[in-house]
């Protein structure tokens, strides 16, 4: 059995792409925004994958770049939510 390895990863690619939908209706639908923020992060880790599949399977290594980019924004992202998420009610931003 021949099994070609470029359609094995263009078809994982499809599969994650279908996840994304599943992460914009739970982002759409969420009740809380930590909820919300929890499916821009799956969108971020999800979509690197898809970039690094795209890239092995299309032969573009330029993708991967933007795959690490991707995933420094949305670590960034996360960390940012987090640090306001967990501020008690009475502080002050740092940044005013």
């Amino acid at each position: 059995m021949n099994l070609d390895i470029g359609a094995l990863s263009l078809a994982l690619a499809v599969f994650l792409l279908l996840n994304l939908g599943a992460a914009l209706w739970r982002a759409a639908r969420g009740p809380t925004p930590a909820d919300r923020m929890l499916a821009a992060l799956l969108f971020g880790s999800t979509g690197v994958a898809i970039l690094v599949l795209l890239a092995f399977a299309g032969g573009h290594p330029a993708l991967i770049d933007v795959a690490l980019t991707l995933a420094l924004l949305a670590a960034i992202s996360g960390i940012a939510f987090a640090q306001r998420a967990w501020q008690k009610p009475g502080e002050e931003d740092d940044a005013a």
